[in-house]
């Protein structure tokens, strides 16, 4: 796959930045470099490779999934400008 010039304007025109005229043939170049970067890494055989999150092996921590209150209620209401009766109080917004 080749990307030219025309592509990497509306690519960038999707991602909102702002490319200069002269600019895109090398952000077409870079384009194409990344994608033969891509090709080359679809070559490698990776059969029997078992899937990693980390180059080192670890085990996650685990815990008890317990559905709670939190019982933090008055730290959490300690910063709102306003509360009442254990709950925030906000400005009517609809009328």
């Amino acid at each position: 796959m080749s990307i030219d010039t025309a592509t990497a304007a509306k690519v960038a025109k999707l991602a909102r930045i702002k490319v200069e005229e002269d600019a895109l043939p090398a952000l077409a170049q870079e384009f194409n470099t990344i994608l033969g970067f891509i090709e080359q890494l679809n070559e490698v055989d990776v059969e029997g490779v078992d899937p990693m999150t980390s180059v080192t092996p670890q085990r996650l921590k685990r815990r008890v999934d317990e559905v709670t209150d939190g019982s933090q209620q008055d730290k959490v209401l300690k910063n709102a400008p306003d509360a009442r009766e254990g709950f925030f109080v906000v400005p009517k917004v609809v009328e």
